[in-house]
C-alpha cells in the first residue's frame, strides 16, 4: 500500500440509553466479564486484569460473527460515571466510551459514543458502510437488556420473544 495515497477517514455517532437503575448498580455490569450476565451474543477473553474484572488497563479480545477480531483495552475508568475502552484491529481504532449521569429519581441517562478511525483502505470502506441507525439499534437493545436484567436478575434471551 502506498501510504501517500492513504487518507484515514474518521466516524462519531452516540446513543442515549434511559436506564432503569442508579449508576452504582449499573457500572459494575459495564465489565467484560460481568456482561455475560446479561448480554446473550457476548464472548470475550480476558488477557489481562489484576481482579478479574474491568478495571483501568484490563485487555481483552473479541471476534463477533461477521466482524474482525478486536483488541480492547481499558483507559479510562472512573468509577460509576464512565469507562472507555480503546478497541483495535488490523483495519481500524474505535474509542469507545459510555458515560453514566444519575438524574436522582431510579434512573440513570447513559451515553453511549464511538469514535471510529480507519487504518487501511479496508477500514475506510468499514466507515463508509457504518450505519448510525444500526449503531442506535444496538444501543436501544442493549439498554432493553440491561433493563431487563435489572429488573428480574436474569439475562433477556431471544428465547424469551418467542413465549
Amino acid at each position: 500500500m502506498d501510504i501517500k495515497n492513504f487518507a484515514a477517514r474518521r466516524h462519531y455517532v452516540y446513543h442515549e440509553q434511559l436506564l432503569n437503575s442508579t449508576p452504582d448498580k449499573i457500572f459494575p455490569l459495564l465489565c467484560p466479564k460481568r456482561e455475560y450476565e446479561w448480554i446473550e451474543t457476548w464472548k470475550c477473553d480476558i488477557l489481562f486484569s489484576n481482579s478479574g474484572f474491568a478495571e483501568l488497563d484490563c485487555v481483552f479480545n473479541t471476534e463477533f460473527p461477521g466482524d474482525v477480531k478486536e483488541t480492547w483495552v481499558v483507559d479510562k475508568f472512573d468509577k460509576d460515571k464512565n469507562i472507555q475502552f480503546i478497541r483495535f484491529s488490523d483495519i481500524r481504532v474505535m474509542r469507545y466510551c459510555i458515560s453514566l449521569f444519575n438524574n436522582n429519581n431510579g434512573t440513570t441517562s447513559a451515553k453511549w459514543e464511538l469514535i471510529i478511525t480507519s487504518l487501511n483502505t479496508e477500514g475506510n470502506i468499514y466507515i463508509e458502510k457504518f450505519s448510525d441507525v444500526e449503531f442506535a439499534n444496538r444501543v436501544k437493545a442493549l439498554e432493553k437488556m440491561l433493563n431487563y436484567y435489572l429488573a428480574k436478575g436474569e439475562m433477556f434471551r431471544t428465547t424469551t420473544l418467542k413465549k
